[in-house]
Protein backbone atom coordinates (compact mmCIF):
# COMPACT_ATOMS: atom_id res chain seq x y z
CA UNK A 1 0.00 0.00 0.00
CA UNK A 2 0.70 3.64 -0.47
CA UNK A 3 2.79 5.17 2.45
CA UNK A 4 0.59 7.77 4.38
CA UNK A 5 3.17 10.33 6.52
CA UNK A 6 1.59 12.71 8.83
CA UNK A 7 0.70 15.93 8.33
CA UNK A 8 3.24 18.47 9.21
CA UNK A 9 3.35 21.70 10.83
CA UNK A 10 1.81 24.42 9.04
CA UNK A 11 -0.25 21.70 6.32
CA UNK A 12 -3.82 23.02 6.44
CA UNK A 13 -6.64 20.67 7.84
CA UNK A 14 -9.17 20.89 4.57
CA UNK A 15 -8.88 21.98 0.79
CA UNK A 16 -12.37 22.50 -0.38
CA UNK A 17 -14.41 19.20 0.37
CA UNK A 18 -11.24 17.45 1.49
CA UNK A 19 -10.23 17.14 4.68
CA UNK A 20 -6.39 16.43 4.45
CA UNK A 21 -5.36 13.21 6.81
CA UNK A 22 -1.61 12.51 6.07
CA UNK A 23 1.20 13.07 3.17
CA UNK A 24 1.64 11.33 0.32
CA UNK A 25 4.54 12.87 -0.85
CA UNK A 26 6.04 16.18 -2.06
CA UNK A 27 8.66 17.62 -4.27
CA UNK A 28 10.04 21.11 -4.91
CA UNK A 29 7.37 22.67 -6.20
CA UNK A 30 4.34 21.15 -4.62
CA UNK A 31 2.90 18.71 -1.50
CA UNK A 32 0.44 15.48 -2.53
CA UNK A 33 -1.77 15.15 0.67
CA UNK A 34 -4.26 12.22 0.92
CA UNK A 35 -8.02 14.27 1.07
CA UNK A 36 -11.17 12.43 2.15
CA UNK A 37 -14.62 13.84 1.47
CA UNK A 38 -17.75 13.41 4.11
CA UNK A 39 -18.71 10.27 2.12
CA UNK A 40 -15.46 8.90 2.65
CA UNK A 41 -14.25 9.00 -0.82
CA UNK A 42 -10.28 9.23 -0.83
CA UNK A 43 -8.65 11.38 -3.15
CA UNK A 44 -4.42 12.81 -4.15
CA UNK A 45 -4.92 16.49 -3.07
CA UNK A 46 -1.62 18.37 -4.66
CA UNK A 47 -0.91 21.46 -3.34
CA UNK A 48 1.11 24.35 -4.81
CA UNK A 49 4.09 25.39 -2.57
CA UNK A 50 3.04 29.05 -0.91
CA UNK A 51 6.37 30.95 -2.54
CA UNK A 52 5.35 29.42 -6.41
CA UNK A 53 1.43 29.78 -6.00
CA UNK A 54 1.78 33.82 -5.25
CA UNK A 55 3.83 33.41 -9.01
CA UNK A 56 1.33 33.98 -12.26
CA UNK A 57 3.92 31.80 -14.25
CA UNK A 58 3.54 29.05 -11.67
CA UNK A 59 0.09 29.02 -11.29
CA UNK A 60 0.14 28.33 -15.05
CA UNK A 61 2.17 25.63 -15.22
CA UNK A 62 -0.32 23.93 -12.41
CA UNK A 63 -2.62 24.48 -14.62
CA UNK A 64 -1.44 23.03 -17.66
CA UNK A 65 -0.21 20.01 -15.82
CA UNK A 66 -3.79 19.51 -15.28
CA UNK A 67 -5.20 20.07 -18.54
CA UNK A 68 -2.58 17.54 -19.39
CA UNK A 69 -3.63 14.84 -17.52
CA UNK A 70 -7.13 15.94 -18.38
CA UNK A 71 -6.11 14.55 -22.15
CA UNK A 72 -4.83 11.62 -21.40
CA UNK A 73 -6.59 7.78 -21.51
CA UNK A 74 -7.73 7.43 -17.78
CA UNK A 75 -6.13 3.49 -17.30
CA UNK A 76 -2.86 4.72 -17.70
CA UNK A 77 -2.99 7.98 -14.69
CA UNK A 78 -4.56 9.31 -11.86
CA UNK A 79 -7.83 11.36 -13.14
CA UNK A 80 -8.34 14.81 -12.11
CA UNK A 81 -11.34 15.43 -10.29
CA UNK A 82 -11.84 19.03 -9.04
CA UNK A 83 -9.25 21.83 -8.92
CA UNK A 84 -9.01 25.37 -7.97
CA UNK A 85 -6.13 26.73 -9.36
CA UNK A 86 -7.81 30.98 -8.72
CA UNK A 87 -7.74 30.63 -5.27
CA UNK A 88 -4.99 31.27 -2.09
CA UNK A 89 -4.11 27.91 -1.86
CA UNK A 90 -4.23 26.21 -5.41
CA UNK A 91 -4.79 22.53 -5.87
CA UNK A 92 -5.83 20.23 -7.56
CA UNK A 93 -7.88 16.73 -6.85
CA UNK A 94 -6.92 13.48 -8.52
CA UNK A 95 -7.99 9.85 -8.28
CA UNK A 96 -6.31 7.99 -5.38
CA UNK A 97 -4.63 5.07 -6.16
CA UNK A 98 -4.16 2.72 -3.53
CA UNK A 99 -0.22 1.46 -3.90
CA UNK A 100 3.07 2.42 -3.98
CA UNK A 101 5.43 4.25 -6.23
CA UNK A 102 7.98 1.57 -8.30
CA UNK A 103 11.09 2.91 -6.77
CA UNK A 104 8.94 2.50 -3.37
CA UNK A 105 7.89 -1.34 -4.26
CA UNK A 106 12.00 -1.99 -5.19
CA UNK A 107 13.63 -0.34 -2.37
CA UNK A 108 10.58 -2.57 0.02
CA UNK A 109 10.65 -5.72 -1.85
CA UNK A 110 13.62 -6.05 -4.58
CA UNK A 111 14.13 -6.10 -8.02
CA UNK A 112 11.57 -7.39 -9.91
CA UNK A 113 11.49 -10.63 -12.03
CA UNK A 114 9.85 -12.77 -13.88
CA UNK A 115 5.91 -12.30 -14.84
CA UNK A 116 6.25 -8.84 -12.40
CA UNK A 117 8.61 -7.36 -14.40
CA UNK A 118 7.31 -8.14 -17.48
CA UNK A 119 3.80 -7.01 -17.00
CA UNK A 120 5.41 -4.10 -15.62
CA UNK A 121 7.16 -4.04 -18.96
CA UNK A 122 4.39 -3.88 -20.81
CA UNK A 123 1.07 -1.81 -18.79
CA UNK A 124 4.11 1.13 -18.54
CA UNK A 125 4.91 0.97 -22.30
CA UNK A 126 1.07 0.80 -23.33
CA UNK A 127 0.62 4.07 -20.55
CA UNK A 128 3.45 6.03 -22.64
CA UNK A 129 2.00 4.63 -25.98
CA UNK A 130 -1.30 6.46 -25.01
CA UNK A 131 0.20 9.19 -23.85
CA UNK A 132 2.09 9.55 -26.79
CA UNK A 133 -1.49 8.96 -28.64
CA UNK A 134 -2.57 12.10 -27.10
CA UNK A 135 0.44 14.16 -28.08
CA UNK A 136 2.36 14.56 -24.71
CA UNK A 137 5.42 14.41 -23.92
CA UNK A 138 5.93 13.45 -20.25
CA UNK A 139 9.36 14.20 -19.98
CA UNK A 140 10.36 12.84 -16.07
CA UNK A 141 8.98 9.49 -16.48
CA UNK A 142 10.73 8.07 -13.95
CA UNK A 143 10.17 5.03 -11.17
CA UNK A 144 8.94 7.39 -8.32
CA UNK A 145 5.88 8.55 -11.08
CA UNK A 146 4.93 5.04 -11.84
CA UNK A 147 2.46 3.48 -9.12
CA UNK A 148 2.08 0.11 -8.56
CA UNK A 149 -2.43 0.29 -8.73
CA UNK A 150 -4.38 -2.74 -8.02
CA UNK A 151 -5.50 -2.52 -11.44
CA UNK A 152 -2.04 -1.93 -13.16
CA UNK A 153 0.86 0.65 -13.24
CA UNK A 154 -0.33 4.16 -13.51
CA UNK A 155 2.01 6.93 -14.91
CA UNK A 156 1.75 10.26 -12.67
CA UNK A 157 3.15 13.70 -12.32
CA UNK A 158 2.51 15.74 -15.79
CA UNK A 159 4.41 18.78 -14.50
CA UNK A 160 6.94 19.17 -16.91
CA UNK A 161 5.20 17.58 -19.53
CA UNK A 162 4.67 19.34 -23.30
CA UNK A 163 2.68 19.22 -26.48
CA UNK A 164 4.26 17.03 -28.95
CA UNK A 165 5.99 19.25 -31.27
CA UNK A 166 5.40 22.30 -29.50
CA UNK A 167 8.20 24.87 -29.78
CA UNK A 168 8.71 24.50 -25.29
CA UNK A 169 9.20 21.34 -26.16
CA UNK A 170 13.29 21.80 -25.63
CA UNK A 171 15.65 20.86 -23.49
CA UNK A 172 16.48 23.63 -21.17
CA UNK A 173 18.89 22.94 -18.55
CA UNK A 174 17.98 20.61 -15.67
CA UNK A 175 14.24 20.05 -16.16
CA UNK A 176 13.41 16.35 -14.82
CA UNK A 177 15.44 13.92 -12.91
CA UNK A 178 18.78 13.65 -13.69
CA UNK A 179 19.10 9.93 -13.63
CA UNK A 180 16.27 9.38 -16.23
CA UNK A 181 17.01 12.20 -18.95
CA UNK A 182 17.84 11.44 -22.28
CA UNK A 183 21.01 12.43 -24.25
CA UNK A 184 18.54 15.21 -25.87
CA UNK A 185 17.64 16.88 -22.58
CA UNK A 186 21.90 16.85 -21.54
CA UNK A 187 22.14 18.58 -24.38
CA UNK A 188 19.07 21.22 -24.42
CA UNK A 189 18.19 19.49 -28.35
CA UNK A 190 14.71 19.18 -29.76
CA UNK A 191 12.12 16.45 -27.83
CA UNK A 192 10.08 13.92 -29.16
CA UNK A 193 8.62 10.97 -27.88
CA UNK A 194 12.22 9.40 -28.03
CA UNK A 195 13.03 11.40 -24.85
CA UNK A 196 10.01 9.18 -22.67
CA UNK A 197 11.37 5.86 -24.47
CA UNK A 198 14.08 6.46 -22.64
CA UNK A 199 13.40 7.06 -19.76
CA UNK A 200 11.42 4.11 -20.17
CA UNK A 201 14.47 1.99 -20.51
CA UNK A 202 16.15 3.53 -17.72
CA UNK A 203 13.19 2.70 -15.66
CA UNK A 204 13.03 -0.85 -16.49
CA UNK A 205 16.65 -1.94 -15.55
CA UNK A 206 15.92 -0.02 -12.37
CA UNK A 207 12.87 -2.35 -11.55
CA UNK A 208 15.43 -4.91 -12.66
CA UNK A 209 18.45 -4.09 -10.71
CA UNK A 210 17.43 -1.82 -8.09
CA UNK A 211 20.30 -0.05 -9.01
CA UNK A 212 19.75 3.96 -11.22
CA UNK A 213 21.47 2.78 -14.58
CA UNK A 214 23.23 5.59 -14.99
CA UNK A 215 24.05 6.32 -11.12
CA UNK A 216 22.70 9.14 -9.12
CA UNK A 217 25.95 10.66 -7.71
CA UNK A 218 26.53 14.62 -8.91
CA UNK A 219 24.70 15.85 -12.12
CA UNK A 220 27.54 16.32 -14.27
CA UNK A 221 28.97 12.67 -14.13
CA UNK A 222 25.25 10.82 -14.58
CA UNK A 223 25.38 13.87 -17.55
CA UNK A 224 29.03 11.99 -18.82
CA UNK A 225 27.34 8.46 -18.16
CA UNK A 226 24.37 9.09 -19.71
CA UNK A 227 26.16 10.31 -23.07
CA UNK A 228 28.83 7.90 -23.63
CA UNK A 229 28.08 5.08 -21.10
CA UNK A 230 26.52 2.05 -22.01
CA UNK A 231 24.85 0.10 -19.24
CA UNK A 232 24.38 -3.41 -18.42
CA UNK A 233 21.54 -5.17 -19.83
CA UNK A 234 22.42 -8.98 -18.44
CA UNK A 235 19.69 -8.74 -15.39
CA UNK A 236 16.84 -8.54 -17.78
CA UNK A 237 14.96 -11.11 -19.69
CA UNK A 238 15.95 -11.88 -23.30
CA UNK A 239 11.94 -10.83 -23.48
CA UNK A 240 12.53 -7.52 -22.84
CA UNK A 241 16.87 -7.09 -23.38
CA UNK A 242 16.43 -5.78 -27.38
CA UNK A 243 13.51 -3.47 -26.69
CA UNK A 244 15.50 -1.93 -23.44
CA UNK A 245 18.96 -1.84 -25.53
CA UNK A 246 16.56 -0.03 -28.48
CA UNK A 247 15.49 2.82 -26.31
CA UNK A 248 18.69 3.32 -24.66
CA UNK A 249 19.90 4.23 -28.04
CA UNK A 250 21.67 7.64 -27.84
CA UNK A 251 20.67 9.09 -31.42
CA UNK A 252 16.72 9.52 -30.45
CA UNK A 253 16.18 8.70 -34.28
CA UNK A 254 16.88 5.46 -33.37
CA UNK A 255 14.58 4.45 -30.47
CA UNK A 256 11.38 2.80 -31.37
CA UNK A 257 8.10 4.18 -31.00
CA UNK A 258 5.81 3.05 -27.98
CA UNK A 259 3.10 1.17 -29.26
CA UNK A 260 6.37 0.05 -31.72
CA UNK A 261 7.80 -2.11 -28.22
CA UNK A 262 4.06 -2.93 -26.86
CA UNK A 263 3.42 -4.52 -30.29
CA UNK A 264 6.92 -6.41 -30.04
CA UNK A 265 6.67 -7.24 -26.28
CA UNK A 266 3.57 -8.81 -27.61
CA UNK A 267 5.02 -11.07 -30.02
CA UNK A 268 6.28 -8.88 -32.84
CA UNK A 269 3.73 -7.40 -35.31
CA UNK A 270 4.82 -5.10 -37.52
CA UNK A 271 3.78 -1.33 -36.95
CA UNK A 272 2.70 0.78 -40.22
CA UNK A 273 4.18 4.19 -40.30
CA UNK A 274 1.80 6.09 -42.65
CA UNK A 275 -0.64 7.28 -40.08
CA UNK A 276 0.79 10.37 -38.08
CA UNK A 277 3.65 11.11 -36.16
CA UNK A 278 2.36 9.47 -32.81
CA UNK A 279 0.67 6.63 -33.43
CA UNK A 280 -0.58 4.45 -36.29
CA UNK A 281 -3.16 2.68 -37.87
CA UNK A 282 -4.41 -1.02 -39.12
CA UNK A 283 -2.08 -2.79 -40.23
CA UNK A 284 -1.70 -6.28 -41.89
CA UNK A 285 0.11 -8.91 -40.18
CA UNK A 286 -0.54 -13.11 -41.62
CA UNK A 287 -4.47 -12.75 -42.04
CA UNK A 288 -5.39 -10.59 -40.14
CA UNK A 289 -5.31 -6.72 -39.28
CA UNK A 290 -3.25 -5.46 -35.81
CA UNK A 291 -5.48 -3.04 -34.64
CA UNK A 292 -4.00 0.29 -32.97
CA UNK A 293 -4.52 1.08 -29.11
CA UNK A 294 -7.88 3.53 -28.76
CA UNK A 295 -7.83 7.34 -29.73
CA UNK A 296 -8.05 8.77 -25.74
CA UNK A 297 -11.59 10.18 -25.61
CA UNK A 298 -10.45 13.45 -24.99
CA UNK A 299 -8.48 15.17 -28.04
CA UNK A 300 -5.53 15.47 -28.17
CA UNK A 301 2.15 -13.92 -30.21
CA UNK A 302 1.47 -14.04 -26.04
CA UNK A 303 3.13 -11.90 -23.50
CA UNK A 304 5.37 -13.75 -21.11
CA UNK A 305 3.41 -12.03 -18.36
CA UNK A 306 -0.05 -13.69 -19.40
CA UNK A 307 -1.64 -10.39 -20.73
CA UNK A 308 -3.84 -11.09 -24.29
CA UNK A 309 -2.62 -11.19 -27.49
CA UNK A 310 -3.69 -7.82 -29.50
CA UNK A 311 -7.04 -7.54 -31.00
CA UNK A 312 -7.27 -8.75 -34.52
CA UNK A 313 -9.99 -8.87 -37.38
CA UNK A 314 -10.31 -10.63 -40.50
CA UNK A 315 -8.75 -8.84 -43.24
CA UNK A 316 -11.53 -7.17 -45.14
Amino acid sequence: MTSVGPLAPGDPARLGRYELTGRLGEGGQSVVYLGRREDGTQAAVKLLRDQFSRSPEWRARFEREMRMIGRVAGFCTAQVVEADISGDLPYVVSEYVPGPSLSGLVHERGPRTGTDLDRLAIGTVTALAAIHRAGILHRDFKPSNVLMGPDGPRVIDFGIARVAGAPAAKGSGVVGTPSYMAPEQVTDAELGTGVDMFAWAATMLFAATGRHPFGNDTISAVFHRILHYEPDLSALPESLRGAVASCLAKDPALRPEAQRVLLDLLGGQAVPEDEGPLSTGAHFAGDARVLPLPTPARPGGTDPGGAPPPRTVPPR
